[in-house]
């Protein structure tokens, strides 16, 4: 089966959804959402882990055109996050344009009609396809089986991937995990049916996930192994409740949540001068985590393992208030000295010692830096996505990719933040996105394509604004870093810059086709 319309969106988070609401204000009202899933919400519909909730305020972390007065406490949990996801969905009658259950297969850009074609499945067609391949979320799929799912065809102009950088699980690769015979999930795919109470667990991975479900295990599991290969920097969680005065002027007096909003997210942008212009401001930072790490955890020995010999910020600082605690209870043991391999019924370390266990839970977080798999997206001259990226993921301001016309990309490289809310960053890149479909409209172009040298030397300027930031010379390896030791994850400046940058769409720096327009010949794509 094969359709049209001119525009799609991938996914419904908050980037794939602000995105339609925002098309649907500026009178776009052909177009569709495409959605593996049988719900919108994106992150916060798939990770449903114990104890799962945002490290930005609450107020600060949702649309600035869609404040909610309602937020029960100063740092949501993930269920109330993605009832407001559907609030939002619903209030902007954005149901009619979604499609669910499709899992995109593939998409290709057609030079002679300056369109995309976008293959899907049926997405639990296809999770019982690749169950039965032993196959991970994001890996290949191989289009000849004839086993795999029909596909079908969605004929596009412009596609806008809001699938998002923390999209895709990432797994360790230890010899042996395929011969477990207990229970295993990555905390992205919770076993809520699964009974922890008595059971010896053991978690890989002491990343932001597993910070917030460790504490939650810890009460139920008769044992917990936490394997441990780099301790996190952690802060106190200022959470609280709002109290119902709050609430109250929240809903009734003008400008009350908004100056909070503001207050919030300026407190949060002055981070950028330790982060990135000033790295030893972070020794402050450091002093009040060693005190924490001695105000909750007495025993020396757990203390000493807990305690990174990294610069403070190099790696994702995470905030919590019951991690430490949980680590000193009995029942919890921290593991640093590796894993050899997993046995059927056991985990050997690498000393040679054998713990057994009855589940295994990975919080090995996400595939930041590569959360596409090759042979997804091809763009001129049927060039791979990943291929063009073979020196590390790039684009022009997180958006566009050199060779790959009428795509957009929201949360793309190098737009992610270690200081404030991501959805800052995403309503920049709508509207940035928003004024070049309304250009395109305006001036009968059928095409856009960023040019290669406008892209590379705003990608050379990125890298050498990293360079002496926290996160370059951090002293540690931190999934913000690619194979090749380049950066690719992070916005090193802060936030208003980049919502100046992408306050409206600079068509001079792109090729922009007019309709019927004979074929140029392809860019070459830029090299980092």
């Amino acid at each position: 089966m094969s359709d049209t319309t001119p525009i799609t969106i991938i996914g419904t988070g908050f980037a794939g959804l602000g995105m339609g609401i925002k098309l649907k204000e500026a009178g776009f009202h052909d177009f569709v959402i495409l959605e593996q899933a049988d719900e919108v919400g994106g992150t916060w519909r798939d990770n449903q882990y114990p104890g799962c909730a945002c490290d930005v305020q609450s107020a600060l972390y949702s649309f600035s055109f869609e404040q909610n007065p309602n937020w029960s406490r100063t740092f949501a949990e993930q269920e109330e996050i993605l009832d407001y996801l559907k609030y939002c969905a619903r209030k902007y009658d954005l149901y009619p344009h979604i499609r669910f259950h499709q899992q995109v297969a593939g998409a290709r850009f057609d030079e002679a009609s300056q369109t995309w074609t976008v293959e899907t499945a049926n997405a639990p067609a296809m999770w019982d396809y690749m169950a039965k391949k032993g196959l991970n979320p994001g890996d290949a799929i191989d289009r000849n089986d004839p086993e795999k799912p029909e596909y079908q065809s969605l004929r596009t102009n412009i596609l806008i991937s809001g699938m998002g950088g923390l999209s895709t699980p990432a797994y360790p690769n230890i010899p042996g995990v395929e011969r477990f015979e207990g229970k295993s999930f990555h905390s992205q795919n919770w076993d809520h049916d699964y009974d922890l109470k008595g059971k010896r667990v053991a978690v890989i991975g002491t990343g932001a996930s597993a910070i917030q479900f460790v504490p939650e295990v810890a009460k139920d599991a008769a044992q917990l192994d936490l394997y441990q290969r780099t301790p996190p920097w952690i802060m106190e969680k200022p959470d609280r409740p709002f109290s119902k005065l709050e609430r109250t002027a929240f809903r009734h007096v003008p400008g009350a949540l908004n100056t909070l909003r503001q207050s919030i997210y300026w407190k949060l942008e002055a981070r950028v001068v330790a982060f990135a212009l000033s790295p030893r401001l972070m020794k402050v930072a450091e002093l009040d985590a060693r005190r924490l790490i001695r105000k909750q955890i007495k025993d020396p020995v757990l203390r000493k393992k807990v305690t990174p010999d990294y610069t403070i910020g190099c790696k994702r600082i995470l905030m919590s208030n019951n991690y430490y605690p949980a680590l000193a209870q009995d029942n919890v043991d921290v593991i640093t000295d590796g894993i050899q391999e997993v046995r059927p019924h056991s985990i050997i370390d690498k000393t040679g010692k054998e713990r057994e266990i009855d589940a295994l839970i990975y919080g090995t977080g996400f595939r930041a830096t590569e959360p596409l798999p090759e042979g997804m997206v091809f763009g001129r001259g049927g060039q791979d996505l990943i291929h063009a990226w073979r020196d590390g993921a790039e684009a022009y301001k997180g958006t566009t990719v050199t060779g790959f016309p009428n795509f957009f990309m929201m949360v793309g490289p190098n737009t992610g933040l270690a200081h404030t809310s991501l959805v800052y960053m995403i309503e920049c890149q709508i509207e940035y996105i928003l004024d070049a479909i309304t250009k395109m409209r305006q001036n009968g172009w059928q095409s856009v394509d960023v040019q290669p040298e406008v892209q590379r030397e705003f990608n050379e300027d990125i890298q050498s604004r990293l360079d002496g930031s926290v996160w370059q010379d951090g002293g540690c390896n931190s999934w913000y870093i690619d194979e090749n030791g380049k950066n690719t994850t992070l916005w090193p400046s802060f936030t208003w810059h980049f919502r100046h940058l992408t306050s409206r769409f600079d068509a001079a720096q792109y090729h922009c086709e007019p309709a019927e327009a004979p074929i140029t010949a392809a860019p070459e794509p830029a090299t980092a």
